[in-house]
């Protein structure tokens, strides 16, 4: 896709994804439960999606490659060996912002 709004009906429908590793993109298919391979953009100076990939990879819920070791990842790939996602618990965070700023 050049742009779309949402991947939301695609995301629901596809067994893989293989994406880039922006925030965006890879918390909104793990919380679909979604196996998902990010492969790294080698060029970006000041590379938070590499640290986000690895991060997310040490922590057992994604495989992540470049472009030119996608063909090997996927050949090898063990999607069996990801953890699920756990599910996000927002109202932890309006708590901490309540006790911060006072609220409680």
């Amino acid at each position: 896709f050049r742009f779309k709004d949402s991947l939301a009906e695609e995301l629901q429908s596809a067994d893989l994804v293989i994406s880039h590793a922006g925030a965006g993109s890879c918390l909104e298919t793990l919380e679909k439960g979604k196996p998902l391979i990010v492969v790294i953009n080698d060029k970006l100076m000041d590379n938070h999606q590499l640290e986000l990939a690895k991060q997310l990879h040490r922590d057992g819920y994604v495989l992540y490659c470049n472009c030119s070791t996608l063909v090997e990842t996927l050949q090898s790939m063990n999607l069996s060996a990801l953890k699920p996602f756990p599910p996000g618990q927002p109202e932890k965070f309006a708590s901490f912002l309540d006790e911060v700023f006072g609220l409680q």
